[in-house]
C-alpha cells in the first residue's frame, strides 16, 4: 500500500474513532488534507467511498446515520471497534515477557520496554520474574557488529545491499553486492544468508567480516525468496558439524577453544602442542585457516592439502 493512501486511510480512521458525533462527508473533507487537495467533488467522493470500504475490509466498523442537519454523517463507535481483552495464563505471559527481554541494543530496546509493559497490564505480575519462573539464565542476543542494523532494515523492506566482505582465506575485502532474506545467530555469531547478484546464487555471510558501511540500493529483488532460509544448517556443514568423518589436527596448547569443544578426544604432545580428533565435513578447511599458525592438520590428506591452498591464497594477498 502507498504510503500516501495509508497516511489518508489512518487519518480518515482517526477522525471517525475520535469524534463524538456522526461526521459528514463535508467536515471530513476538512479535516483531512488530501481530501482538501482531492479537486474536483467527483473525485473527493470516489477517493473517500473507496478509502470508507478499505477500513471495513480492514475490520473498521462504520456507523452511517443522519444528523440533525439532515446530512448522512459517519463515526466509528470505541466500544463497537474494541479489541477483546488479551487473557494469558502465568506460562504464555513468562515466555512473552523473556522474548521482550531478549534485546538490548538501543534501536530496539525501547520497543520492547513497551512490548514488557503492555504484557504486565495483559497479566504478567510485577512481582514475577520470567527468568525465575522457568529456570532459565537471563538471554541476550550479542549484536556488536555494525553492519546490523542496516541489514535487518534491509531485510524488513526487502532492499538490496552493497558491502565490503572479507573471506577467512583472503588477505583483502571484496565488494559484494546482495539481496538479503534473513539473519540468525548461530554460537555468539551474526550470519546473514541473502541472494549473491554478483555469482548468481545463495550465499550466507559472517556479519564480523562485514567491513566498513552497507549501503543500501533502490529497485526489486531479481530472485525469489524462499519460504524456509536455512542459515544455521548452512553456517553448521561449514563448521563441520554435519561431518561423517574425522580429522586429526595438532593445535597449540591454550589456543582453538572451538576446536577444542568439538574435539572427540585430546592427547598431550608436549612443546606446547595438543593433537585432536574432530568431526570432519564440507567447509571444515575454511574454518582451520582461521586458527591460523594454531593448527596443523595431520590428516586426512586431502583436508591438510585444501588448507595449505587456502593458507597460500591469503599469502598471496
Amino acid at each position: 500500500m502507498a504510503i500516501a493512501k495509508a497516511e489518508r486511510l489512518m487519518n480518515l480512521a482517526l477522525c471517525l474513532l475520535g469524534t463524538r458525533r456522526p461526521l459528514s462527508k463535508r467536515e471530513l473533507r476538512e479535516s483531512i488534507e488530501a481530501y482538501l487537495e482531492a479537486g474536483s467533488d467527483d473525485s473527493f467522493n470516489r477517493m473517500f467511498e473507496r478509502d470508507k470500504d478499505d477500513l471495513r475490509e480492514l475490520g473498521l466498523v462504520i456507523e452511517t446515520v443522519e444528523n440533525l442537519d439532515g446530512e448522512v454523517g459517519y463515526l466509528a463507535r470505541r466500544d463497537s471497534n474494541r479489541l477483546p481483552p488479551i487473557t494469558l495464563d502465568a506460562e504464555e505471559a513468562a515466555a512473552l515477557g523473556l522474548a521482550a527481554k531478549v534485546w538490548q541494543q538501543a534501536r530496539l530496546a525501547g520497543a520492547a520496554s513497551g512490548a514488557l509493559q503492555k504484557l504486565r497490564a495483559a497479566g504478567l505480575p510485577e512481582d514475577v520474574d520470567p527468568y525465575e519462573a522457568h529456570g532459565a539464565l537471563e538471554p541476550r542476543i550479542p549484536v556488536h557488529e555494525a553492519a546490523f542494523e542496516p541489514l535487518m532494515l534491509a531485510c524488513r523492506d526487502r532492499r538490496p545491499v552493497v558491502f565490503e566482505y572479507r573471506k577467512a582465506t583472503a588477505a583483502h575485502p571484496e565488494t559484494r553486492q546482495v539481496e538479503p532474506w534473513a539473519l540468525e545467530c548461530w554460537r555468539g555469531h551474526w550470519y546473514l544468508a541473502g541472494w549473491d547478484r554478483d555469482r548468481g546464487a545463495e550465499r550466507v555471510f559472517r556479519l564480523s567480516r562485514i567491513t566498513g558501511r552497507v549501503r543500501t540500493r533502490s529497485g526489486r529483488y531479481t530472485a525469489p525468496v524462499p519460504d524456509v532460509v536455512t542459515v544455521r544448517e548452512t553456517v553448521a556443514g561449514w563448521a563441520g558439524e554435519t561431518a561423517d568423518r574425522s580429522a586429526r589436527i595438532r593445535l597449540r596448547s591454550g589456543a582453538g577453544y572451538p576446536l577444542r569443544a568439538k574435539a572427540t578426544a585430546v592427547r598431550e604432545l608436549g612443546d606446547g602442542w595438543d593433537e585432536l580428533e574432530i568431526p570432519y565435513g564440507h567447509g571444515l578447511d575454511a574454518w582451520l585457516v582461521e586458527f591460523g599458525p594454531d593448527v596443523v592438520v595431520l590428516e586426512p590428506a586431502e583436508l591438510r592439502a585444501d588448507v595449505v591452498d587456502r593458507l597460500r591464497a591469503v599469502a598471496k594477498g
